[in-house]
């Protein structure tokens, strides 16, 4: 049986698919469903049970288990704006050393959810102690785990994996509210108002054009995958395109694919400024010095691990998943 923690989450619903469409349907799903809507992301899965994410810490920490192949650990507080650090340092760190712990003891591999996060502001990211100064407790916790890994690292029994996720986007994010991807926010903007807005300058960026790696969660899906086919790779790696690119493209994706379903002509950055299409808002007080103005990860880790496939960029992937949507809507 192979385990998926956060399993009626956005990477966590992506990540079964993902398995699925590779015969495997013998899945432990395990999450939180006080929020009964997010259902619909485990509706076109297979799973062979589903258990609460609290029962399942409990038997995790009783041994209560038999066989299990491999556990994907995507469950966490994933808002960066969440400031009770009691909760997410038991949610996200208590939790995810448990789940290790446990793994470690009947040699499981373990692949976890960490995130760019832990660099901060950075401006280098690759995964070293030096470039890690996380600006908010979301951070620190996957920080922290990052740590335990690197200390047991020589001594552990089974593969474990963290992999660093820089700004996922795609289908299954509509439950996470305004932690959703910017291409998710956009669409919507644009449908109800007829423009998208993006911040203003700030940071040394001009209008919407701080920087950040987007990464489509079919690529996230793809480099999990490729750990669980390769059982001798360990460590911490950034998961990320290796490309920055600017708000605004994202925005320009996204409105030129809603204009071509409506048999309009793609437009310029600068048309949809001018036009109206897109707008800029002053950049809000209360995340200077709390936000990642450029974000583009190192990849070199990655695919030293022989992870080779090509990584959508933004216009690629941003446009694939707005026609996903709308066609979901229709």
């Amino acid at each position: 049986m192979i385990i998926v923690t956060g399993a009626a989450g956005f990477i966590g619903s992506n990540l079964v698919r993902g398995l699925n469409n590779r015969g495997i349907t013998n899945i432990l799903a395990v999450d939180d469903l006080t929020d009964g809507d997010k259902f619909v992301n485990l509706r076109s899965g297979i799973i062979a049970d589903y258990m609460d994410k609290d029962e399942f810490r409990s038997r995790v920490n009783s041994g209560q288990f038999g066989p299990v192949t491999a556990i994907f650990h995507q469950g966490a507080c994933s808002d960066t704006t969440e400031r009770n650090g009691r909760y997410m340092m038991d949610n996200n760190y208590r939790v995810t050393l448990e789940l290790f712990n446990f793994c470690q003891a009947r040699s499981i591999p373990f692949i976890y959810a960490s995130s760019a996060a832990v660099y901060g502001a950075g401006p280098d990211y690759i995964e070293a102690l030096e470039n890690e100064k996380p600006l908010n407790v979301y951070g620190y916790s996957k920080f922290l785990f990052d740590q335990v890994v690197r200390e047991r690292f020589e001594h552990r029994t089974a593969q474990v994996v963290g992999l660093r996720y820089f700004n996922v986007y795609g289908p299954n994010e509509q439950h996470k509210g305004r932690m959703a991807s910017v291409a998710f926010h956009n669409m919507n903007q644009f449908l109800a108002e007829g423009h998208v807005r993006l911040f203003g300058g700030w940071d040394g960026y001009e209008d919407g054009g701080q920087r950040r790696d987007f990464i489509s969660v079919d690529d996230v899906v793809a480099v999990n995958l490729f750990f669980l086919d390769n059982p001798d790779q360990s460590g911490i790696f950034n998961c990320g395109t290796g490309r920055a690119q600017p708000f605004n493209d994202i925005a320009c994706a996204v409105v030129n694919t809603l204009r071509e379903e409506r048999n309009e002509a793609r437009l310029s950055l600068d048309a949809l400024v001018r036009e109206g299409l897109i707008r800029y808002i002053p950049f809000p007080d209360d995340l200077k010095g709390r936000y990642q103005s450029f974000t583009q990860a190192d990849t070199t880790r990655l695919r030293a691990a022989g992870f080779k496939a090509d990584m959508s960029d933004v216009e690629q992937g941003v446009s694939s998943y707005i026609r996903r949507l709308r066609a979901q809507n229709a």
